[in-house]
């Protein structure tokens, strides 16, 4: 066991992941110790109440209010980030960096509207920022992508990425629960913030999917080009009409390398029931990449809660930890490709994805009906067509459709015609459908 003195650590943020760090740190110091050579030892910390009773040990921890005196402690040499959010977070982690201090953090908002210009600033001043736990809670998939992987030309990957929304889906497909009662479900478990909007509108899948996107294909992350659709919208008839047809539907981040450019999206997918993505239910993530070399490559586990977080978090300070005596010119880059070989690749607009969808329209139940739709879509390969009740009157029954795959741009010039067919009523319900390769 080596004698050097411990690494003195600061942590901004004392919440569900700041106190699982702490207990893994504690409970796991002497096997810490041995994986990165150096003890570890949390000297500093700032909570908004430092007073709060908690059900985790601070001994030996200078507890503050102010997150810019843990920043500034003389002591810390590397700044665990947990408090969230873009500008406080922000302004800590600049300081940081300014102060030639290593940053960890969980922080997927921050990395990805700002990672780009942090990232920058850490190497012009030698110091790494570590963000495993920022994706994916407990999985490691930002280690895997950036450098089990190096050796492979990556094709594609997707993942569910937000707990909250699998939850959510995981019950309304098995118990034909509405979507406000699910989330009110959700909430009370503790598994959605009080204020869910980030979690259903695919806002925080999308922070996690433009990070991945940059760390597979080497280019600057890319938020703001991120096509996003919540679950919000998404209707019970459709989850159950999904089961039916041997699918289910999954709250997807997907990146794909094309040609053309990248496709980057996140949205509601009907994914075979036999796909291994399919049986990954409840709080659970799961990423799927595919490398040229590798093949298919599944990471799944806890995406959420207090030690599967904390894990990537101290697996992160470690990996700083053996850095500090490093050539900071060759430690891992922070988007795994070297800053000035990153491509600026074009992403592409959503009307040029291409995968397979469902459409479900309201038709009169009635001859010729159906044979006007399949009119419109002559130029469309359709996997399956079905109306899923009869009425025997000249009444509105839904009609369920599944195409091949196709350029979204077509499908939604179809979508169009349709829709203003005098036989068909209201609009028509669309979701992609993607088989990876099944």
């Amino acid at each position: 066991m080596t004698q050097t003195k411990p690494v003195k650590i600061g942590l901004l943020g004392l919440g569900t992941v700041g106190g699982g760090t702490i207990s893994v740190l504690n409970r796991n110091a002497t096997e810490i110790e041995r994986r990165a050579g150096r003890a570890i030892q949390v000297v500093a910390a700032s909570a908004r109440d430092i007073h709060k009773p908690r059900d985790f040990s601070t001994d030996g921890i200078e507890l503050m209010t102010r997150p810019e005196d843990v920043v500034d402690h003389p002591e810390v040499e590397v700044v665990v980030e947990l408090i969230g959010g873009c500008d406080v977070a922000g302004e800590m982690v600049r300081r940081a960096i300014k102060a030639g201090k290593h940053v960890v953090t969980a922080n997927k908002a921050l990395i990805a509207h700002h990672g780009n210009e942090l990232f920058a600033k850490a190497s012009e001043r030698g110091v790494m920022i570590a963000f495993e736990a920022a994706v994916a809670g407990g999985i490691p998939i930002i280690k895997t992508v950036r450098e089990a992987l190096a050796g492979n030309r990556v094709e594609w990957l997707a993942g569910i990425i937000n707990g909250t929304s699998n939850f959510i889906l995981t019950e309304m497909r098995e118990n034909a629960t509405p979507f406000a009662e699910v989330l009110a479900e959700a909430q009370r478990l503790g598994y959605a913030e009080a204020d869910p909007t980030f979690d259903v509108d695919g806002t925080d899948a999308a922070h996690k999917l433009a990070i991945l996107a940059a760390i597979a294909f080497g280019t600057p992350l890319n938020f703001a080009a991120v096509t996003k659709e919540g679950i919000d919208t998404l209707e019970a008839i459709d989850v159950e009409n999904a089961r039916q047809l041997g699918y289910r539907i999954k709250h997807l981040g997907i990146a794909r390398w094309r040609e053309q450019g990248l496709e980057l999206r996140v949205h509601p997918t009907l994914v075979p029931a036999s796909h291994i993505l399919a049986s990954v239910d409840g709080v659970m993530n799961a990423v799927l990449a595919k490398g040229d070399a590798v093949g298919p490559l599944l990471l799944s586990g806890a995406g959420a809660g207090a030690e599967p977080t904390a894990s990537s978090v101290v697996a992160d300070i470690v990996d700083v930890v053996r850095a500090l005596t490093s050539d900071p010119e060759n430690r891992v880059p922070h988007l795994a490709f070297q800053a000035d070989s990153l491509n600026d690749v074009p992403v592409l607009p959503m009307q040029d994805t291409h995968c397979a969808f469902y459409l479900r329209l309201m038709a009169r139940d009635r001859a010729g009906v159906l044979a006007d739709v399949t009119d419109i879509l002559r130029a469309i390969s359709i996997e399956a067509i079905r109306q899923t009740e009869t009425s025997g009157a000249d009444e509105f029954v839904p009609v369920i459709i599944l195409t091949q795959r196709i350029d979204e741009r077509l499908i939604d010039e179809a979508i169009a015609r349709i829709e203003a067919l005098e036989s068909v009523s209201g609009r028509v319900v669309k979701l992609r459908v993607e088989c990876f390769d099944s």
